[in-house]
């Protein structure tokens, strides 16, 4: 009795230990929070499409917001040009000129055309097949993503060297 006892002791043990190593582990979407806001340092956007004043840098969500609060934890502690970066929720493109950096879900992927012609950085993931100037992928377990750079151009975004670099891979 004891020696089976002992048995489950460890087995629960070992559940445990498991269970606290996956939890260490981040997930995709909180990768994916922590990579959106970082985006901007390595962007270069044309004067007209960039906040006036002491307007802060928008960061928009369109569509199902998957980051719930860690968007805003990942953004609260970067700063583009000495300006704090913003969260916004949006259902739609239509209220999207005023963003930076758009991340398009999965659920209105249908919105990314309306945003082709605008000097906003589009984000996306969906398995959709269509996607924004930066697209996440996972890779063997991790986020990665390819960067469309002759679309960036279109946008008159510029895209740093050392954040081309880091993409898995980029159509020029």
């Amino acid at each position: 009795m004891t020696r089976r006892f002992g048995f489950l002791l460890a087995l629960a043990g070992m559940a445990l230990l498991l269970q606290g190593a996956a939890q260490a582990q981040p997930t995709d979407v909180s990768v994916e929070a922590a990579f959106l806001p970082r985006f901007a340092r390595y962007v270069t956007w044309p004067a007209s499409a960039m906040p006036k004043g002491g307007d802060p840098f928008v960061l928009c969500v369109i569509g199902s917001d998957p980051f719930g609060g860690q968007l805003e934890q990942a953004a609260g502690s970067q700063l583009v040009d000495g300006r704090r970066i913003v969260v916004r929720r949006l259902s739609s493109a239509a209220g999207a000129d005023e963003c930076q950096i758009a991340f398009i879900a999965a659920n209105r992927i249908d919105q990314l055309a309306d945003l082709a012609a605008k000097p906003v950085l589009t984000v996306t993931d969906s398995a959709s097949g269509h996607r924004g100037i930066i697209h996440f992928v996972i890779v063997g377990g991790r986020v990665r993503f390819f960067i469309d750079q002759a679309s960036a151009e279109r946008r008159r975004l510029n895209i740093s060297s050392r954040l081309l670099a880091l993409a898995l891979r980029v159509r020029q």
